[in-house]
């Protein structure tokens, strides 16, 4: 067996289910565990990464307007490595390489047909059958139950805890700055698990645009910030598009010091087995009576009262 991940979620998969020594190749995202960083890259972003929020959805926008996905895949490598199974998904075209780009590579060289598992992370659900689609397909069903019933007997550990405080914080979640954008997907029910007020963004649909007027209307209690990719310092760096607006130091979640930078980049946006540690993370922000903040400062830290990003 030989496995190519095109999306970091799946490699993360794989390496749960112990089938690490069968990944062969990976996408320039796939960074974890952090041996799998010396397999070979079958993948690129179609345009230059850097830049700010808007800068960057400028580029993606400009991006969808031609292509499936916003990434290109290198069809010599992936022939190369003559893989027996291929990950990729089919969820989002801005997350990771499409199951059309994938398509498009085998058929412009490949000799053999490989098996192509496409991962449709939308809800929670979705996350679990994706875990089972790639055991299935890699012959290891049982290890994929095993997997799920750990998850699973983790998440309700941490949901019975936060719900045991009798707390019911109305949170937002903000997955990208400029422009404003809200978490959707499975994000919206990891907060209702804990016992936690949604605002924004339904739950198994796609992450909505918002107004930072809906934002101030809202007053939440909380506010949390992990944008798709960024990890806490690049958050922290682009905080500057929402505490230098004039109603920012309004906001209760403001005042009472309660706005959150989170690691979007390996936990937020990443649906795999580790959707564990993103569920106690939003539980030690959220309810830290009941949790010690063991991944405080290398997964999320609290916003600074005073931050420029030009500072």
């Amino acid at each position: 067996m030989r496995i190519v991940s095109l999306i970091a979620s799946a490699t993360e998969i794989v390496d749960a289910l112990g089938l690490g020594q069968f990944q062969v190749g990976r996408s320039h995202e796939c960074d974890h565990p952090a041996r799998i960083t010396a397999l070979p890259v079958s993948t690129a972003p179609r345009f230059d990464i850097s830049g700010d929020s808007r800068e960057i959805d400028r580029r993606v926008k400009e991006t969808l307007a031609d292509a499936s996905s916003v990434y290109r895949v290198f069809d010599d490598v992936l022939e190369s490595l003559a893989p027996t199974h291929i990950l990729t998904q089919t969820q989002c075209r801005v997350c990771a390489v499409s199951f059309a780009d994938v398509e498009c590579a085998l058929s412009a060289r490949f000799r053999t047909r490989p098996v192509v598992v496409a991962l449709e992370p939308n809800s929670l659900a979705d996350i679990r059958e994706d875990i089972l689609r790639v055991a299935r397909a890699c012959g290891v069903e049982e290890r994929g139950r095993a997997l799920l019933d750990s998850i699973d007997s983790r998440m309700d550990r941490i949901a019975a805890a936060a719900r045991a405080s009798g707390k019911h914080p109305r949170v937002a979640l903000i997955e990208w700055q400029e422009p404003l954008m809200a978490a959707g997907n499975w994000m919206p029910e990891l907060v209702s698990m804990l016992g936690a007020e949604n605002l924004f963004g339904r739950a198994a649909e796609h992450s909505p645009w918002m107004s930072f007027d809906e934002l101030t209307a809202a007053d939440p209690d909380a506010i949390i910030v992990a944008p798709c990719g960024y990890d806490l310092e690049r958050t922290q760096v682009e905080m500057h598009w929402l505490t230098e607006r004039p109603d920012w130091p309004r906001l209760r979640a403001v005042g009472e010091n309660r706005v959150y930078l989170a690691d979007g980049n390996q936990y937020f946006n990443r649906p795999g087995p580790r959707v564990v540690e993103t569920l106690e993370i939003l539980a030690e922000i959220l309810f830290p009576e009941q949790f010690a903040p063991s991944l405080e400062g290398r997964a999320w830290t609290r916003q600074a009262l005073k931050l420029s990003a030009r500072d």
